[in-house]
């Protein structure tokens, strides 16, 4: 009989260490397991670092350089010749104080010129045009109450619009017009609009000395 107790407790012992191993293996798989899954999860997160920024866009030089010879082949002188007419005609009727304000905004005009659509090949010949221009329509503006030495500086401007016809051509037909006596008989040119003569020169005095030299045809 107590052999029989001692083989039925024997018998529970071993059983017992069996479930006891089975449940330490159980628990060790879990654990390697979990500890895999935990490697295994950062490489499924994307990085920061990973992110490229695109590179800007930018106008490339053939582009800004195609840009350029538009404006240049665009460029033209009317407003220029405008301003002259504007202030040639003033002068034809004797009046220095729009004669002054005409001459202002003709160097208002004469400053504003982008150089970028003038013509690379024509800077330097418009440069020395202008700064002579912009010195004879600023006397201009300065001299109300002598139209005399505004007169002396339209002969001057003259000179000027005709280089600057010459190099660029102009987008109006003119008239270039020729004073013999003005300037001690020197003579002086101006342009007009107009076919007829009127002399800014000589205004009531002699309005119609002179005559038409040349018809420049708009380009």
């Amino acid at each position: 009989m107590k052999n029989l107790t001692l083989s039925i407790i024997a018998v529970i012992m071993a059983f017992v260490t069996v479930s006891c191993n089975q449940a330490s293996n159980k628990n060790e798989q879990s654990s390697n397991d979990t500890a895999v899954v935990s490697q295994e999860q950062p490489a499924s997160q994307p990085k920061e670092d990973d992110t490229v920024a695109a590179p800007a866009v930018s106008e490339t030089p053939s582009g800004q350089e195609a840009k350029g010879k538009e404006e240049a082949k665009n460029f033209s002188i009317a407003p220029i010749v405008t301003d002259y007419l504007s202030l040639k005609n003033a002068l034809v009727s004797d009046d220095d104080k729009a004669a002054a304000s005409s001459g202002k905004k003709l160097l208002a005009t004469l400053n504003k010129v982008d150089m970028k659509a003038v013509p690379a090949d024509k800077h330097k010949k418009y440069m020395d045009i202008a700064d002579d221009a912009k010195e004879h329509a600023e006397h201009i503006g300065e001299n109300v109450g002598n139209i005399h030495h505004q007169r002396e500086h339209l002969a001057s401007l003259g000179e000027d619009l005709k280089d600057l016809i010459d190099l660029f051509g102009t987008s109006q037909t003119l008239y270039q017009d020729h004073c013999p006596m003005f300037n001690d008989g020197k003579g002086a040119v101006w342009f007009s609009e107009n076919k007829e003569i009127k002399n800014p020169y000589y205004s009531s005095k002699m309005l119609t000395c002179g005559k038409v030299e040349k018809t420049i045809n708009s380009k």
